[in-house]
This record gives structure tokens, sequence and C-alpha cells, in this order.
């Protein structure tokens, strides 16, 4: 049985006068946060002063990068060229390694966001180019992405550290990838049978998928959502169920 977990959520994903989710109160719940870099959300002035309240509050900070698709919040299927991709996950990296030097924190961490996560759990070229984008920034950089994935093969080929995160908030196929968040009950919102959910997940290493099968599925990392309907609520109980448990919950940075 796990005796520690992570808790990331994805947050900083405010833009201009458009507000999403309760960073602060996320903040003080959660042992890590995926800071989007501004390619789907955020700007300048969320990233700072999300970088500086995660410093105050000893949160690890990671890079949410993405495709470049603010008007699709990153979750719309793009083809960006490996070395585009390659590219621009490099700007990202750059973009908030650099505000969180200013708010007295580092970037400890990367992990893809929306469409970008899911196309790299089974497109080698795109996993490819992302992992290699991360060692060339910072070869001591962890990878957070899914069990299993392209993507923590490439990390492995990168001499990257890779962190398996597993999802309180999303239904699951039998084969261990997500549900499309465009189908039926692909987003989880019952609080207490969430927090039972990321117990037995770091527990016993186990989900039960959309279909009822019994799956596998190894975690390091525990991820809510920011911008999930009711994502404070659902990170306190999952934390609270967590604590019950004598499961420290730890930044794995």
């Amino acid at each position: 049985m796990a005796r520690s977990v992570d808790l990331n959520c994805d947050l900083g994903e405010s833009f201009g006068a458009w507000t999403m989710g309760d960073d602060d109160a996320l903040l003080a719940v959660v042992t890590s946060a995926s800071v989007a870099c501004g390619f789907h959300a955020g700007d300048a002035a969320t990233m700072l002063a999300t970088c500086r309240t995660a410093a105050d509050r000893g949160v690890a900070i990671g890079a949410h990068v993405s495709y470049r698709d603010l008007a699709g919040f990153g979750r719309r299927a793009m083809d960006v060229p490996p070395d585009e991709l390659r590219a621009e996950t490099l700007y990202q990296l750059a973009a908030l390694t650099g505000i969180a030097r200013v708010a007295g924190t580092r970037v400890s961490y990367v992990k893809p966001h929306g469409a970008l996560y899911n196309r790299i759990v089974r497109d080698t070229a795109q996993a490819r180019a992302v992992a290699e984008a991360v060692a060339a920034f910072d070869s001591s950089l962890a990878l957070l992405g899914l069990a299993g994935s392209e993507v923590e093969r490439e990390a492995a080929t990168a001499g990257l550290r890779f962190v398996r995160e597993a999802f309180v908030d999303r239904a699951y196929r039998a084969d261990g990838t997500l549900v499309p968040r465009g189908e039926p009950g692909a987003v989880l919102h019952d609080d207490a049978g969430i927090a039972e959910r990321a117990l037995r997940l770091v527990a016993e290493g186990r989900v039960i998928a959309a279909d009822g099968t019994d799956i596998a599925v190894q975690v390091d990392s525990l991820c809510v959502h920011g911008d999930s309907a009711g994502a404070v609520g659902m990170a306190r109980a999952v934390r609270a169920r967590l604590d019950a448990a004598g499961i420290a919950v730890e930044a794995f940075a």
C-alpha cells in the first residue's frame, strides 16, 4: 500500500478579464500546481500571481504546456509539426521559469495539457518532441503524464524522470486511457465518491473503468482539474480522505 502521494491541480488559467477557478483556495490544499503558460490559458499577471502564492505556501510549480489554442482552451485536436511543438514547448518553459524565478521559486516539473496530453499518450513523434524539449531546457525537470504511454517511453529515452498521474475527476476506459470529454460521464462530480476513488487509486493502484472493468493504474500524483465545477470542494474531500487514511500528501518534486 502506498503511504504517500502528490496532489496536483491545473490552475493559473485566468486570462485578462476572464476568471477561471479559485486558485487561492486550491493552493491551500494541493501540493503541486501545474500553471498555464499562456498558450491555452493564463497571462503574465496571472502566472506571476500564481507563482507568488504557490511560493508562499510551499507548493511545487509545474509548467502546464499546451498547443497554442486560447480559443479552444487547448482541448481541440491540432496537427502541429514536431519541430514547431518542440520550439513552442521551449517557449512556454522559458516564460514560466523566468516568472517563477522573480516570484522566488522555480519550475520543477512539466505537465502537458488537454489535447496535447491525450495526443502524446499514443503519438510517438509528438511525445518525442515534448520530451526532447524538456530535456534540452533542463534535464532535471520531471515530466508528468499517463502511465504506460508513449510519452513515458520517450521520457525514459530522453533521460527524464517520469511521474505517473491519475485523475480523480475523470472516467477511465478499460485500456487505462481517459474517456473523451465529449462523451457522457467523462467528468465526475460526486465529491464523496471521488474521494473514495482517489484513496483506492493510491492504496491499491486500481480504479473502476466506465464499462465496469476493474483496472490497474500506476499513480505517483493525483490530479484535480481547477476548471471543474466544485474543484475546491473536490480537492478538500480528496485531501481529507487521504489524510484520514494515513496517506502522506506531499509534492513529488
